[in-house]
This record gives C-alpha cells, sequence and structure tokens, in this order.
C-alpha cells in the first residue's frame, strides 16, 4: 500500500477520503498517460524483421543477405556484420544498415555500430534516422561533442514547422551523461545556427534553459525560460519546461499560467498543469483546469477520471458521479470486450482496466458519502478483480461501521484472504481505518499498535498511529512517533507538518511549530494543508495580516473545512465578520460534521 497522503491531524469521519488518496494517485497516473502524445517527441521507430530489402534485385545479393543472417544464426556475428555492410552500401537500403547496426549493437561493439551508421549517413545523406542514431550512439559512447553536427543536420532536415518542438527536446538526449553542465556547452553549440531564426529562436532558447535545468542550475534555467515565452507565448516549449520546474518557484507557474492565457487551447500544457497540481493536492486550483480540458476534448477518457478524484476528495459527490459515470462511458467505448473468464481488470493502467476499477471504487465512496448504501453495493459488485478483493471489502466494512455495525465491519476486513506480508499490514491498515471513520480511537490505536509491532519502523503505520495518539490526547506519543518517522525518512513533509500543526492548534512551542512547518512547506511547496498551518501558526504568533494571506491562499487551492474554519476565525478576529461568516457558510456545506469547524463556530459563538 502506497504512503499515505494524509495532510496532519485528518482523522475520523469527517476524512473517510484517505483510502482515496490512492484512487487519485491512479487517477493522476492516467492523466499522465494522456499527456505523450501532446508533450513528447517523436517515438524512434523500432527495427523491423530481418527481411530482403525491396532495393536487392539480383540473385548474387539476395544470396548474400541470406548468407549474412545465417551466419548470424550460426553465431558469427562478427562475418554477418561484414557481409550485410557490404550488401547495405552496395544497394544503400536503409533496412539493411538499421540491420547491420542493430548486429552490432546486440554485440555490444560501439565501434562498429558507429562505423555502420556513418556508412549509412555517406549512403544516404537525407535519412534522419541516420542522423537520430548517429547521435545518439555518440553520446552513448561519452562522445557528446561530436553528436553536434548530426543533430544541427538532424533539425535542418525536419520540416521547418516541427523544428521548433525539436531543439526543446534535444538537451533529453543527454540525460545521461556523466558531466552536466559539459552538456550544457554542447547544446549551446547544436542550436548555435537557429537562435535567430523566427521559426527556431524559441526552441533553441528553451534547449539551453533546459541544459541549465539539468546542470541544477535552476535560477539560469528560469531565466532563459522566461526570456524564451517573451519571444511568442503561445509557444508550448517554455511553458511545458516551467511545469518541470514545479512545484517550485511562484515565477515558474506565472509562465505556465502567462501561456494559458495566450494559448487557453493548449491541451498539454492544461494536462500537464493540472497534473501538478493535483500532485501538490491544490485540487481547487486544478478542477478548472481540467474542466477546461474536458470541454474542449470531451472524448478523452484520463481527465474525466483525475476530475472525478479531485471532486471526490472536495467532498462534491454529485460532481464527482457525473465525472467518473462519464470516464467509464468512454472507456467502455474505447476497450474491447474481455474473453470469457478473464479478469476484467487484470490489465495495466495504460489499457485503463485499473483505472476502470479505481473509477468504480470511487463510484461506491461518493454513493456512501450520499447515503445510497444500495448504490455503493452496485458499484462495488462491477469490481470483477481479485487484485482488488481488499478495497472492495473495506469499502464494505466502512459502510457497515457507519451503520453502527462496527464488529461486522472489523469481520468482513479479518476474513480477506493474505497471500503475503503486504496483504497483512494493508488489512490492519483498512481495519484501522474503519474504526477511525466512526471515531473509535482506542480501538485503532490497538489495531495500530499490532501493526507496528509485526512491521517495526514502516513510517506508514508510525505516522498512521501518531494520528490517532493525537485524538487520545497522547502528546507524548504522538511526538515520539512523529520524530521516530522523521529520523527514518528525514523527507517526510507530513510528519513535520503534523507535528508543526499540534504545537501550533495547542498554542505551545511556537517558534519551533513555525520551523517545523516551513520545513515540510519547503520539502512540499504550495501543498495547502501545510500553508493552512503556516498561516495558523502565524496567527498564534499574532501576525494576523499574514496569517490571512497564507489562509486565502490555502482556501483558494483547497476549499477544505477544516481550512475554512481558520480563514474564518482569523477574519472575524480582524473585524470582517460578514466575510468570516462567508467562508464558514461554504465550509459547512462542503462538510458539515468537521470537528474543527464546530468547535470554532461553538467557541466563537458564531451565528450563522
Amino acid at each position: 500500500m502506497p504512503a499515505r497522503c494524509t495532510p496532519r491531524i485528518q482523522a475520523g469521519p469527517e476524512k473517510p477520503l484517505l483510502r482515496g488518496v490512492t484512487f487519485l494517485a491512479c487517477a493522476t497516473l492516467a492523466l499522465a498517460s494522456a499527456m505523450p502524445a501532446f508533450a513528447a517527441p517523436p517515438p524512434k521507430p523500432s527495427a523491423p524483421e530481418p527481411a530482403v530489402p525491396a532495393a536487392v534485385a539480383d540473385a548474387a545479393l539476395v544470396y548474400q543477405v541470406l548468407i549474412g543472417e545465417i551466419q548470424l544464426a550460426q553465431g558469427d556475428p562478427g562475418t554477418a556484420y561484414e557481409v550485410l555492410l557490404d550488401a547495405a552500401r552496395r544497394t544503400k537500403d536503409e533496412a539493411l544498415f538499421r540491420r547491420t547496426t542493430e548486429i552490432a549493437l546486440q554485440g555490444r561493439a560501439g565501434d562498429q555500430a558507429l562505423a555502420a551508421l556513418r556508412a549509412w549517413r555517406v549512403a544516404v545523406p537525407s535519412s534522419t534516422e541516420a542522423m537520430r542514431n548517429l547521435a545518439q550512439l555518440l553520446i552513448a559512447l561519452n562522445r557528446p561533442t561530436e553528436a553536434v553536427e548530426p543533430l544541427r543536420a538532424l533539425v535542418q532536415a525536419t520540416p521547418a514547422a516541427q523544428r521548433s518542438a525539436l531543439l526543446a527536446m534535444v538537451p533529453r538526449l543527454f540525460g545521461r551523461n556523466a558531466d552536466p553542465k559539459a552538456t550544457v556547452g554542447v547544446v549551446e553549440q547544436v542550436v548555435a545556427p537557429f537562435v535567430q531564426a523566427p521559426e527556431t529562436r524559441v526552441g533553441a532558447q528553451v534547449a539551453v534553459a533546459r541544459a541549465w535545468l539539468g546542470a541544477g542550475d535552476r535560477a539560469k534555467a528560469l531565466e532563459l525560460t522566461a526570456r524564451a515565452q517573451a519571444l511568442d507565448p503561445q509557444h508550448e516549449a517554455p511553458a511545458l519546461l516551467a511545469l518541470e520546474m514545479l512545484p517550485g518557484p511562484a515565477a515558474a507557474e506565472s509562465l505556465v499560467q502567462g501561456h494559458l492565457a495566450a494559448q487557453p487551447q493548449s491541451v498539454a500544457v492544461r494536462l500537464g498543469y493540472a497534473r501538478v497540481l493535483a500532485g501538490s493536492q491544490r485540487y481547487g486550483d486544478a478542477i478548472p483546469q481540467l474542466e477546461a480540458v474536458t470541454a474542449a476534448q470531451p472524448a478523452l477518457a484520463a481527465p474525466w477520471l483525475t476530475l472525478g478524484a479531485m471532486h471526490l476528495e472536495l467532498r462534491h459527490p454529485v460532481e464527482a458521479t457525473t465525472a467518473l459515470r462519464r470516464y467509464l462511458d468512454l472507456q467502455q467505448a474505447a476497450a474491447p470486450a474481455p474473453a470469457p473468464g478473464a479478469d476484467a481488470d487484470a490489465g495495466d493502467d495504460e489499457d485503463g482496466r485499473s483505472s476502470t476499477t479505481s473509477a468504480l471504487l470511487m463510484l461506491a465512496q461518493a454513493a456512501e458519502m450520499q447515503g445510497q448504501f444500495g448504490e455503493a453495493e452496485a458499484w462495488l459488485a462491477r469490481v470483477d478483480s481479485a487484485a482488488s478483493a481488499l478495497e472492495v471489502q473495506t469499502r464494505r466494512a466502512s459502510m457497515l461501521a457507519r451503520q453502527g455495525r462496527v464488529d461486522e465491519a472489523r469481520d468482513a476486513i479479518r476474513r480477506v484472504p493474505e497471500r503475503n506480508d503486504a496483504d497483512r499490514r494493508a488489512k490492519l491498515l483498512a481495519e484501522a481505518q474503519v474504526l477511525r471513520d466512526v471515531r473509535q480511537w482506542s480501538g485503532a490505536w490497538e489495531v495500530l499498535a499490532e501493526a507496528n509491532r509485526q512491521f517495526p519502523d514502516d513510517t506508514d503505520l508510525l505516522y498512521e498511529q501518531s494520528m490517532v495518539a493525537e485524538k487520545l490526547d497522547r502528546l507524548p506519543d504522538m511526538e515520539r512517533l512523529l520524530r521516530r518517522v522523521i529520523e527514518l525518512k528525514p523527507d517526510h513533509h507530513h510528519a513535520y507538518n503534523a507535528l508543526g500543526y499540534t504545537f501550533a492548534d495547542r498554542n505551545i512551542r511556537l517558534e519551533e511549530a513555525r520551523a517545523l512547518i516551513r520545513k515540510a512547506l519547503e520539502l512540499a511547496p504550495g501543498e495547502p494543508f501545510i500553508t493552512d498551518s503556516l498561516g495558523w501558526v502565524e496567527f498564534r504568533l499574532g501576525n494576523r495580516q499574514e496569517a490571512l494571506r497564507l489562509l486565502q491562499q490555502a482556501w483558494r487551492a483547497r476549499p477544505d473545512a477544516e481550512i475554512g474554519a481558520h480563514l474564518g476565525e482569523v477574519l472575524w478576529t480582524l473585524g470582517d465578520r460578514d466575510a468570516a461568516r462567508d467562508v464558514w457558510r461554504q465550509a459547512r456545506q462542503r462538510d458539515a460534521n468537521n470537528d474543527v469547524l464546530r468547535e470554532t463556530l461553538q467557541r466563537l459563538g458564531a451565528d450563522l
């Protein structure tokens, strides 16, 4: 089970979506899979099966090609290489050059492969495949400066309308170069002839910027990317590179937003931006991006899945259901029927089957949110995947628990077969979550304590138990568990945030709390719950205007009921009580049972 993305102290029925994080991760992967067709360079054509080329016209050459293949089959690749290379030179046939190069590469004979590619370029000077393969091999052989000429030739041979996009991707060829800074100089040499031409200057600038990014100089990369966008705000390449810098500098996000303002129909950039926002849990910001994509290309399935997952995370079950139903309709129309007896969810994410199971589970969760338990069971009944048995049973257990049948719910999870340790661990987490959903904190503590005995030093389990410790007001235990998580995994931003927020919420150790939360935000820039935590600690420290700024930022990104409770309190304290009530009303519409919101309204005596 992947690491849980609990933002801080989120436990109890107001946060039944913790399991939904897995769904959102799946949906985000599906969204990412929809992007390569827009954003990636054209794939290199695969080598064909050995065959006698059409250019071979006489019996002697036919015999020569067959001899070469026989020698290869008999374990003599050296002779096969010489025979086929001679035939390729005589016929100038690209299929034979390709075959000869393949034989050399399979035999790990880099020099021979290089000789074959150079002969190919001489024989067929216009072959873009030969240019590209020669450049890639020279880079792989750590001879990047020799790759400058074939790369320039490849760009020049590419249709003018595609040259800029190709230039922007040139640094990707150097991804494994041992000296990234040296790569910058090579890329600058490659793009030098193209920096002035109107049709290539943006791509050339982006290429150098990407090389600097690969060398670790993000500031230089951002500066060059901004220059490139200034040349043509509608060009996708600068915005796509800016996306690679997110989450990160606000200036990079501004470049993405500037491009979308200039080119609203840029689906590739909008999808990428939505994926980045989802990864930062900025669902309130991501949803408009996805809605724009689904409006522009309603037949594209993946954005509907991600849109549904985000609405579910924001407790919009009706909107989530609409989007997820649309996703299933598109998948059903596009996918072939499974063979009789086949597992309907046996495929990987690329064929949509795993994502289909996630959609069904999310639809069940949306129905459960609305108290439509029969509808939820109908969605669960459609899941036909042995691998998803525990997830299905966990959803059923959640419904039983919400109806007061907690013992039945726990038994339902325990009866799921265990194939390995991972299954046993997942069952313990699921049982604890069911107990948390109905606020049985002591029972959840016992289950997680047993899980930590069976799986010591598991950061997910330690973190989950720390969340329950907070609910039981066992602050020393919570701190001990979170300190251990940080010791085991120093980049666990949720642990820093949870500990800092706990101190801030109790109005203790505030300077330490701020340092912990800032560390969390450094590890996860822009994450709304961490931004909310920082706003809350600033409020506790008396910095009300800074608290207001941060909480408004968090609320825009993710209008969660707890964030709304904090923002409303700051507005109330500043005297803007109408604005406070408006925020609280919106928060209550999203989650009327949120503990923090109810406590805030009661403590302040606010009448909505």
